[in-house]
């Protein structure tokens, strides 16, 4: 319990630091749509009950998306949303260690929808007042820790669930260092870093979707049904830099601008690892990694019309996992209302 108030406490005085980081550098209209954008993704996949469904996607639910749901209803506090959410996922998702199945009849969990979860209930727990909200958080956090990492050359790495113990496959795109800070969990925080610093250390800065832990970082690999396969960049690894950009460590943020200049060339879906496109059309996901590596680097005016570009995107071609990252990529990259510290 009293690692639970440290952290609260500690959240607290992040907030109020992001707020000024915020009023400084931000444009009035940036809440606003941020806000828009959150309760768009909220209206349009979020059933009455608080199941988040893929509409375009087949129409199934898994963890991912409920996490998603969760964190935009804390950011803009619609408290009752988000206790819909929630109450859905404890009933249909959770198991008994605390860890979220990545989908109903199915046990199998996914390490960032836990943590996104629980970076969730944290928010919620100190917006809405309600202590138990945290005591969940530090309870996910918790099998996290006991589930989803492995011990590699001496240091704790997240992998990408309990199935990828053994081998330690990674996800670097499952990284998340604002909410390991959040949540005090720093040795992974560590090594998740390292993890993504290797993985970006080349011409392109460009990661791989998936990767093997090693003693020295990581290496690139294929998906995990076949991991000898051509390793890309791809709609699991264009969440890295987002999940850096809203880092309040300026190193943190040289590695969130990394891959800048290949971002802005072109939104395709699918490259290889020196960025060419391997697959033809554009998604807005890739439109908000590229404002946030570019809000990262400083160039906040580019950054905006990124972030409207990705927006424009998504209403030519609405998708459920482009309206959740344009509306969580406004509200990361602009505001501080999950915790972090926006670069915009």
């Amino acid at each position: 319990m009293r690692r639970l108030l440290v952290i609260v406490a500690a959240a607290f005085a992040l907030t109020s630091t992001a707020c000024v980081v915020h009023q400084n550098g931000s444009t009035r209209a940036a809440p606003d749509q941020a806000r828009v954008a959150a309760q768009r993704f909220l209206t349009r996949y979020v059933d009455p009950d608080g199941r988040v469904v893929r509409r375009d996607e087949g129409g199934d639910t898994v963890s991912e998306g409920q996490a998603y749901g969760l964190l935009l209803a804390a950011a803009i506090g619609d408290r009752a949303r988000f206790d819909r959410i929630w109450g859905w996922t404890r009933a249909h998702l959770q198991r008994g260690d605390g860890l979220l199945a990545w989908r109903p009849g199915d046990q199998q969990s996914a390490a960032d929808a836990d943590l996104d979860a629980a970076r969730a209930l944290l928010v919620a727990g100190r917006r809405f007042h309600r202590p138990a909200l945290a005591d969940a958080a530090r309870h996910i956090a918790d099998a996290v820790e006991s589930q989803e990492t492995a011990r590699v050359g001496g240091r704790r790495v997240l992998v990408a669930g309990p199935w990828a113990r053994g081998g330690a496959v990674v996800n670097p795109s499952y990284i998340a260092p604002r909410t390991f800070a959040l949540l005090g969990q720093r040795d992974l925080r560590a090594s998740g870093l390292r993890v993504v610093r290797t993985l970006q250390a080349h011409r392109s800065g460009l990661a791989p979707d998936w990767a093997h832990a090693t003693a020295g970082g990581a290496t690139p690999t294929g998906k995990p049904d076949d991991p000898r396969g051509q390793a890309v960049f791809s709609y699991d690894a264009v969440r890295i830099p987002i999940r850096l950009a809203e880092d309040c460590t300026p190193s943190v943020r040289r590695e969130a601008a990394r891959p800048r200049a290949s971002l802005q060339q072109t939104l395709a879906p699918v490259r290889d690892l020196g960025g060419q496109p391997l697959a033809a059309g554009e998604h807005a996901v890739f439109a908000v990694a590229g404002a946030a590596a570019t809000a990262a680097a400083g160039d906040r005016e580019r950054a905006t019309a990124l972030l409207d570009r990705a927006a424009q995107a998504d209403a030519a071609h609405p998708s459920y996992y482009g309206a959740a990252w344009v509306a969580l990529g406004r509200v990361m990259l602009t505001t501080p209302w999950l915790q972090g510290c926006p670069p915009m």
